[in-house]
């Protein structure tokens, strides 16, 4: 290995061959297999797919305690604070592009494919098909071949109008915090976290609440065409990022109260900032095109 620049600090740290990835990839291949079966009714789906991610979890329990002792055993220089960097800033560039894809999906649906379907040439193929959206208006089905149930779709008042308080807070709470965390002030820092985690917990409760609501007053599943779809797709995945960005800084804040991080060196910190930061970002946008629009 390079010669150390920072004491006992490795040039450029390169750890020992590792299980983890084949272990994770080993607990990922059953919760795949078993969730392609359980969606196709196959019961013993469900055990194989909570196997596996019991499996998943406990190898990046593992994992993630090696980087954490070898950052605090002082094996990582700037240069793999640097990569940690890069490699964070790609990682929310892949999901920005995964949201992205849904969204396109939403605004192809709802410009070009429900209108295209309701014109001239195609009241040849489907006279009684009415171009709304959403797929449903008052009192009628813009399904006529009665593929899709009637519903009503969600508006922006009151719950989602919560939720957007509840993220923008979170973002000025964690904000709070990263100064805190700079200026030495660590009681301060892990007051202000214990708020954001706190507040992506309410919002995961009232995304749960109105998911609810949906099915059970307003007649709206995942089944209800492509509204139906495009909405619980991007409302669903974006939920399933809080709940992973909220636990990246529930651990964040467990390690804080252990002492970990400095105010020149607390990438992990920072990377999980960065994550939250655009999960509110994708959540104006979901707020705007699918509550408003």
């Amino acid at each position: 290995m390079a010669a150390s620049t920072h004491g006992t600090t490795p040039y450029y740290y390169v750890p020992h061959p590792s299980r983890h990835p084949a272990a994770a990839a080993f607990g990922l291949f059953f919760v795949i297999l078993g969730a392609g079966q359980w969606v196709n009714g196959h019961g013993w789906g469900a055990y194989s797919l909570f196997a596996g991610l019991a499996t998943w979890l406990f190898v990046l329990y593992q994992w993630f305690g090696d980087a954490i002792r070898e950052s605090e055993g002082g094996l990582y220089s700037d240069r793999i604070d640097m990569s940690f960097r890069w490699s964070m800033g790609w990682f929310i560039f892949s999901e920005v592009m995964f949201f992205a894809a849904f969204f396109g999906a939403l605004y192809w649906a709802r410009v070009h494919s429900v209108p295209m379907l309701g014109d001239a040439e195609h009241k040849l193929l489907w006279p009684d098909f009415k171009a709304l959206w959403p797929s449903a208006g008052p009192g009628l089905t813009a399904s006529p071949a009665g593929t899709v149930e009637p519903f009503s779709k969600i508006g922006p008042w009151p719950l989602p109008t919560i939720n957007t308080a509840l993220l923008l807070t979170s973002g000025v709470t964690l904000t709070i915090a990263h100064h805190a965390l700079i200026a030495g002030n660590r009681a301060k820092t892990v007051f202000w976290m214990w708020i954001t985690v706190a507040l992506g917990a309410t919002f995961l409760g009232v995304q749960a609440y109105e998911y609810m609501h949906a099915y059970r007053d307003l007649n709206l599943k995942l089944s209800s065409g492509i509204f139906g779809s495009t909405f619980f797709m991007l409302t669903g995945f974006h939920g399933f990022h809080v709940c992973v960005g909220m636990l990246m800084l529930l651990f964040i804040t467990l390690r804080l109260q252990k002492g970990h991080f400095t105010p020149e060196r607390h990438f992990g910190f920072e990377g999980a900032a960065w994550y939250w930061h655009f999960v509110d970002v994708v959540w104006l946008g979901l707020y705007v095109v699918v509550y408003w629009m």
